[in-house]
């Protein structure tokens, strides 16, 4: 008995295929995994670049009344790599000057000071909604010589349903964003700030 274990101990015949029995389903999904993360990295590339052409057509005079047709040439384009199950959100937010993209609106802060917006507090209404707003940009596209932030989100099943393997979402979320002026197509309208 113990000869034919000794003998079992040092057979080899078998080995590779209960090796890569054990190894092929971690390869699997490593390589599954990285198709997935490829494939989202491709498709981020194609939404920037195509929303950075999509943005600098609507920086011109004829982009202010086409932004929705302009939207929809970006999904269009988009929807060939990931189908027809993505939904796409944009967002378009003006400003008067690149230095004020992201900005808050600027308040009087009263006793005690906390260095943050509380309500009742005196504030600029620098986009004109009669609120207070930790970004100051305005909706839309704007007009002659306004800084545009122009962002989309897609959001898509994965291409691989075992996302759920690696305690991913099985949908992705993709967001691109550009920041451009209007062109000079008119004198730029100066904006009225309300002060409280």
């Amino acid at each position: 008995m113990l000869h034919r274990l000794a003998l079992l101990a040092r057979a080899r015949q078998g080995s590779a295929a209960t090796e890569f029995a054990i190894v092929a389903p971690v390869l699997m999904l490593m390589i599954i995994g990285l198709f997935d993360l490829g494939h989202s990295m491709y498709v981020t590339a194609v939404l920037q670049g195509e929303l950075e052409r999509a943005g600098r057509s609507s920086s011109l005079q004829s982009g202010t009344s086409s932004t929705t047709a302009i939207d929809n040439s970006v999904s269009s384009i988009v929807r060939n790599l990931i189908g027809s199950g993505a939904t796409f959100v944009s967002q378009r937010l003006n400003y008067s000057t690149f230095a004020a993209v992201g900005t808050p609106e600027v308040f009087v802060d009263k006793v005690p000071k906390n260095n943050k917006y509380d309500p009742g507090e005196c504030f600029e209404d620098v986009n004109g909604n009669g609120q207070w707003d930790a970004d100051s940009g305005k909706t839309g596209q704007g007009g002659a010589n306004d800084v545009v932030v122009y962002k989309i989100t897609v959001t898509y099943p994965r291409m691989f349903p075992m996302a759920g393997l690696f305690g991913w979402s099985p949908n992705q979320s993709i967001t691109a964003s550009t920041v451009l002026r209007n062109q000079p197509y008119a004198t730029q309208a100066i904006p009225v700030v309300a002060k409280c």
